[in-house]
């Protein structure tokens, strides 16, 4: 009965917070909470032919705090229902929140492997967590198992900082993936378990070395075409150049794995996004056989202008992950997306021009597809500028030359760094597909080969989209975009 009464209690202050809420900067195509905060997606899963999301939610401030599960579910991963929320921390090994974890359909029964979190010592970020457990056979009323917590002990590796379990099953066994710490080295440990609930430590997946920063948060671990991937978030990587220039990343490394064993042999590093905002990646295995992945759109200590309209965070498009010729992870929007498109606007095919050329629409949802051809382009830059009525632009600029494709966010209230790179090889076609929202902007570059996920903030009315040429002509082989309907209206 606690935790009916808690849930009710959130739910009551979300309903007042969305009278009061401000929605010049919501969004149109993209999971957000009722209202209030949001940061992680949690326990991704299709359970009974339905696609589930979990979050991260503090329902009582736009501002982090408690940590509670929001709950949002869809048939076609484009269409969205707010659920009453799952989780809220009742228990005293969960005082200070319900942090992040995972789902899974254990014989029909969904669920949710979750980390309690206490504060020892905030201040000094000192905190003792441990890993719980929560079920339902409806998908919307959670019941905590009495033997929480399941894992109650970081192991001699870890630390305290021990959170975001995500679990899978092979073969008889289910598999568990955490990270933590040890002093400054981030890490993944593994565990394993026939039930659920008895778990067996099998040791750490893989560590940083001094580059790799002092702690691992969201770790994912999964076989794609025919190789294994861990996906993460570390904390602590300094800048190199155009890379890790957030104050986290989120990025992933591959290589081969063996059960029996325990040894993940893998390459380099490798960041998943080039944008500002974009974090806590999870994916999930559909029953089309997809790799389906859904990260945080917002950044930590960044600028968060919709706090002051009462909500705050949002999630990412769900993106289908496939392996490239060089091994590396394309990023690409699920073929469901197209279920937004609206009203087609053909603006050209197979056409030069120099210097700009304005299509004007006051839309503000809108998908855009450019490809120009790189082997009929004499100019040194292409590019396209989403417009406001004055001042206002996001700019994205390719650079022929040097290969570098900059996403400028500056006039669009990103006044302090505002600008993102990336080395785009392409000496053929630059093909680019935009998600454009009323606070965001999502970025895939020749069939996801880079992605570039940033919140935008404008204040203008739009005037449309500008292509612009720098230094000569440029060749168009196709320019179309799409106006997009708002699934929350």
């Amino acid at each position: 009965m606690l935790t009916q009464s808690k849930i009710q209690q959130a739910e009551e202050a979300l309903q007042k917070a969305k009278v009061k809420m401000n929605h010049r900067y919501r969004l149109g195509y993209h999971i957000m909470a009722p209202a209030n905060w949001i940061n992680d997606p949690n326990g991704l899963i299709q359970y009974k032919g339905e696609y589930h999301v979990f979050y991260q939610h503090h329902p009582f401030d736009e501002n982090w705090g408690p940590m509670h599960w929001g709950h949002v579910k869809s048939k076609d991963l484009v269409h969205w229902e707010h659920l009453p929320i799952a989780l809220t921390p009742t228990e005293d090994y969960e005082k200070d929140g319900c942090f992040s974890g995972s789902a899974v359909d254990d014989n029909g029964v969904l669920t949710l492997i979750y980390t309690g979190n206490i504060f020892v010592d905030r201040e000094k970020d000192i905190v003792d967590q441990s890993q719980c457990i929560a079920t339902s056979v409806d998908g919307i009323h959670f019941t905590k198992e009495a033997a929480n917590p399941v894992i109650s002990k970081h192991p001699k590796e870890g630390s305290g900082h021990f959170r975001d379990p995500k679990v899978w099953r092979h073969g008889e066994y289910w598999y568990m993936v955490l990270g933590t710490r040890k002093g400054n080295t981030g890490k993944v440990i593994l565990y394993k378990s026939k039930d659920l609930r008895q778990w067996e430590y099998l040791g750490v997946l893989a560590e940083s070395d001094e580059t790799l920063g002092y702690m691992w948060e969201c770790p994912d671990f999964f076989e794609l075409d025919g190789k294994y991937v861990l996906i993460f978030s570390p904390q602590g990587m300094e800048a190199k150049g155009d890379l890790y220039n957030n104050l986290f990343q989120t990025g992933y490394l591959i290589g081969e794995y063996d059960y029996e064993t325990n040894k993940f042999i893998h390459g380099s590093f490798t960041e998943l996004d080039h944008g500002h905002d974009f974090y806590a990646v999870q994916t999930l295995l559909d029953d089309k056989g997809r790799r389906i992945a859904i990260g945080w759109m917002d950044m930590w200590e960044s600028n968060m202008p919709t706090k002051e309209d009462g909500w705050c965070g949002a999630l990412t498009l769900p993106r289908e992950l496939t392996l490239g010729e060089n091994i590396e992870i394309l990023m690409n929007p699920v073929e469901e997306l197209t279920f937004l498109r609206e009203l087609k606007n053909s603006v050209c095919t197979d056409k030069s021009f120099s210097g700009t050329h304005l299509v004007e629409t006051k839309e503000d949802l809108i998908e855009l597809k450019l490809e120009f051809d790189l082997t009929k382009t004499a100019a040194e830059s292409v590019g396209l500028k989403i417009r406001g009525i004055n001042q206002e632009e996001t700019t994205l600029l390719y650079q022929i030359e040097n290969q570098k494709l900059t996403l400028d966010c500056t006039k669009s209230g990103k006044g302090e760094d505002g600008v993102r790179r990336t080395k785009v090889e392409s000496n053929q076609v630059l093909s680019l597909r935009v998600f454009i929202d009323r606070s965001s902007i999502e970025v895939f570059v020749n069939d996801g080969q880079a992605t570039l996920t940033s919140r935008i903030y404008p204040k203008e009315e739009r005037l449309g989209i500008e292509l612009f040429t720098e230094n000569g002509d440029a060749h168009v082989i196709d320019f179309t975009y799409w106006k997009l309907k708002d699934i929350w209206r």
